[in-house]
């Protein structure tokens, strides 16, 4: 597979709508194409079609917005494995902070050690929860990141009995968050509240600012 291009969706500029940068001004670099398909999937839209984009292109129009943090993600940014892990060595060679985005389906053993991991595990709500590869959990460090999206009280109970089995909260952040529109997100608080979860609370901010609104 030829690593100086990526079929990519769009590059935008918003803010980080979740992990411990929430807030945070960000440029986001969507890749085309996934092989799963999550019932709570809000980017449905990057399962095809895109344009395919040199790399140098891709990294001047980061460069355009000044922005320091950059997140790689999808669809499956690592569905295109070649580019994307050459793409995410040349932003941190860059100066960028850079984070990615993928699933707990794709293996991340050769993601450069600079990159913050942000792995969502499948839950069973998701409907793809057989997918996880759980091998993955060896490679995370204290700088990656763990993401439960939470639809219902089944989720919630498998997310935290992950927690305990995999002694994830002594390996990174646990991020639990409600399926927006699904799980009221008072309840789960009230449920982490209650389990004493050593893991973080989040909503996804840039839902409740802008919707499902592509490209925010």
């Amino acid at each position: 597979m030829n690593s100086e291009r990526l079929r990519i969706t769009e590059i935008f500029h918003s803010l980080q709508g979740e992990t411990r940068t929430v807030g945070l001004p960000t440029v986001f670099v969507r890749l085309t194409g996934c092989p799963l398909r999550c019932g709570y999937c809000d980017t449905a839209y990057a399962f095809q079609g895109g344009q395919w984009m040199a790399l140098q292109e891709i990294l001047e129009q980061v460069a355009s917005y000044g922005t320091r943090h950059v997140t790689v993600t999808g669809g499956e940014p690592l569905a295109q494995k070649a580019g994307c892990l050459e793409l995410l060595t040349r932003l941190c060679d860059a100066g960028y902070e850079v984070s990615l985005e993928t699933s707990g389906a794709m293996d991340v053993s050769a993601v450069d050690p600079r990159v913050v991991k942000v792995m969502d595990l499948k839950t069973p709500g998701s409907g793809e929860c057989g997918r996880n590869l759980y091998s993955n959990i060896e490679y995370l460090t204290r700088r990656d990141e763990v993401k439960f999206i939470i639809c219902d009280r089944q989720d919630y109970e498998w997310a935290r009995e992950m927690v305990t089995r995999y002694n994830l909260a002594q390996r990174c952040d646990v991020l639990f968050g409600p399926s927006h529109g699904r799980m009221d997100p008072a309840a789960l608080a009230d449920w982490v509240l209650a389990d004493r979860l050593p893991v973080r609370f989040q909503i996804q901010l840039h839902k409740y600012l802008w919707g499902e609104v592509p490209g925010k």
